[in-house]
């Protein structure tokens, strides 16, 4: 496999490794043992510029590809963190693109840098107990509240609820009679993860027990109109 690599490339997976070799298989047994989230593994990864690996480098990023990021979690995978390991940075590599992409300036400039820096982390809310992998049947609700927003619904099987400040949150701000394809009425936000609006309650399961995987339950979580990334309505593109 490394014979496909560029000299870059293998720099790459070497940087990534000696991380990683400060984590060895007690560490990752603790983690997978009391549950933990590996927060040491992620602020050495922070601290040693890699969280923002195909983020841009105007706001703390390295600005390379997602072939970079790709090598980036196998040599995770690969030393021993496994699953537990890669799952506890992929919100940092692959999550933030929406925001990349459709972000303002303002919103680039608010949200990169924190999660790049390790000082925030995030969660990615679209599943929902009744949608299956179906996303255009959510049923999260966004209601106009104020100067902004208010979230109700339920979403499942979101990884790292427990330890996230952030949430990058698809709903539904039109309702589904209303719209003329299932596609539209769906608005993305990245907003704080407010605990009074929202109960995240932890999902038993085999594996990769240190990234939590959970129920989220929203009542009425307020989002400011700010925090709503591109158009609404237009979430789902």
């Amino acid at each position: 496999m490394n014979s496909s690599l560029t000299s870059a490339q293998l720099e790459i997976r070497e940087g990534v490794d000696k991380v990683c070799a400060r984590f060895g298989d007690d560490y990752w047994l603790e983690r997978d043992t009391d549950g933990e989230f590996p927060h040491a593994f992620h602020k050495a990864l922070a601290d040693a510029g890699w969280l923002g690996i195909a983020m841009p480098e105007a706001y703390g990023g390295s600005g390379l590809g997602i072939t970079e990021a790709a090598i980036m979690m196998q040599t995770i995978a690969q030393s021993g963190a496994a699953f537990s390991g890669a799952s506890a940075v992929h919100m940092n590599i692959f999550g933030l693109n929406p925001v990349v992409v459709f972000g303002t300036e303002e919103q680039k400039r608010r949200f990169l840098p924190p999660l790049i820096a390790g000082k925030e982390k995030s969660c990615f809310a679209v599943t929902e107990p009744d949608a299956g992998l179906d996303t255009t049947r959510l049923k999260t609700r966004a209601v106009k509240h104020g100067n902004g927003y208010a979230i109700h619904g339920q979403k499942i099987w979101i990884s790292t609820a427990q330890v996230a400040d952030r949430v990058l949150l698809l709903a539904r701000t039109t309702p589904l009679e209303e719209v003329r394809k299932r596609t539209e009425g769906l608005s993305l936000f990245y907003t704080a993860l407010d605990r009074k609006y929202v109960e995240a309650r932890v999902i038993d399961k085999m594996g990769r027990k240190a990234v939590d995987s959970n129920q989220l339950f929203f009542d009425g979580m307020p989002v400011p109109l700010e925090d709503r990334i591109g158009e609404e309505g237009k979430g789902f593109e």
